[in-house]
């Protein structure tokens, strides 16, 4: 009963994707063949929400939902092709796919079941690279 909150708002944030289109497949490719300004106005919006928002954060000393401060850690700028590598490899994923990780589950829950093929490999993904992130280069 306790999760009943979280079940909730994720039900409530699918159907705001489902309604918005940012997790139909046909929008995304329109995205990526630059056919259509929807998913960029969509991006940069959350762009901006998240840049106002981390720099009220930090002006007024924000805490969490449990009091303890919200710390936001800088960036190693020397492991700025990581960053690089890692976000080429996200938009290849996006692009051929036609889903980023998030809207999954929505994609899932609205009846198109082959997305599960997605985040199964998304997850296996996920403890590879958990099972191999010692041996990696820093």
């Amino acid at each position: 009963m306790q999760y009943l909150k979280y079940l909730l708002f994720g039900t409530i944030f699918g159907f705001i994707l489902m309604r918005t289109e940012v997790i139909s497949w046909f929008r995304i490719q329109e995205m990526f063949r630059f056919h259509d300004f929807h998913m960029y106005g969509v991006i940069g919006s959350a762009i901006l929400i998240g840049i106002i928002s981390i720099q009220l954060i930090k002006k007024f000393n924000i805490s969490d939902i449990y009091g303890d401060p919200i710390v936001i850690e800088p960036k190693d700028s020397s492991q700025l092709y990581r960053y690089t590598i890692g976000g080429v490899l996200f938009g290849f994923g996006w692009a051929l796919t036609g889903a980023c990780p998030g809207p999954v589950y929505a994609l899932i829950g609205s009846g198109i079941p082959v997305f599960a093929v997605i985040l199964l490999s998304a997850l296996i993904g996920t403890w590879v690279y958990g099972y191999f992130q010692e041996k990696l280069p820093h």
